[in-house]
């Protein structure tokens, strides 16, 4: 893969030079963010693999600008921030956020999260390049991050294009919500059953205004499969 590139969104100067010297010694390339009046030119024009944004920013929150990069970008965002009350964090995913780290931090942490981030993020390239996988008249176009159906594009997020891609590799058979939730998560460790439900709920409410009802069928005790 090319070389990684995270974009830093921290108004402490000291912090903000510490983390990118932290970073590039992981090989990655660090950019912090200059004009915090204008976040999101930057971000476009760095276009990172990553972004690490604070929640107490000058002039608009780290809140506002993870809602404008999701209004373009599907892109990792790891936020960082003392204020990491449970109702800061709920707030951050909301928005879009992928993960919360509290201040301070340990580094090795810091790098830990990332690391999983980035290979949960991108660990769709080789199926980028394969056949698309289709069911009921729907195509999976996993670079796009849609389900193709009827001439419409059905976005799709991360965690939605997952639960797909897994269902689509296994036409025709069962799979264990505990599956579902390592492909998610690497590990179910790091997520709870309802979540997962949730994830699955949004997915389906998606396909069927698309026209797709009844597309994943749940098999009680079991897990679920393609109807």
């Amino acid at each position: 893969m090319e070389e990684i590139r995270i974009f830093l969104v921290e108004d402490d100067p000291a912090l903000c030079e510490g983390i990118a010297r932290l970073l590039e010694t992981q090989g990655w390339q660090a950019c912090a963010a200059k004009d915090f009046r204008d976040v999101l030119s930057e971000f476009a024009a760095f276009a990172p693999h990553l972004v690490l944004l604070d929640v107490k920013l000058p002039v608009h929150s780290g809140y506002h600008w993870c809602r404008e990069i999701r209004r373009v970008s599907r892109v990792p965002v790891l936020f960082l921030s003392s204020a990491a009350d449970n109702l800061n964090q709920v707030a951050a995913m909301d928005m879009g956020a992928d993960d919360f780290v509290a201040k301070p931090f340990d580094t090795g942490l810091l790098v830990a999260k990332i690391r999983a981030l980035l290979r949960r993020a991108y660990d769709f390239a080789e199926c980028a390049v394969q056949p698309p996988l289709t069911h009921r008249g729907a195509t999976l176009d996993t670079g796009a991050g849609v389900l193709r159906f009827a001439g419409k594009n059905v976005e799709l997020t991360r965690n939605e294009l997952r639960i797909l891609l897994t269902l689509l590799e296994n036409r025709g058979k069962v799979v264990s919500r505990e599956k579902l939730m390592e492909r998610l998560w690497d590990t179910d460790a790091f997520v709870d059953d309802n979540t997962l439900t949730v994830n699955v709920n949004r997915l389906r409410r998606k396909l069927e205004a698309a026209g797709l009802k009844d597309f994943i069928a749940t098999r009680f005790g079991l897990g679920y499969q393609l109807a």
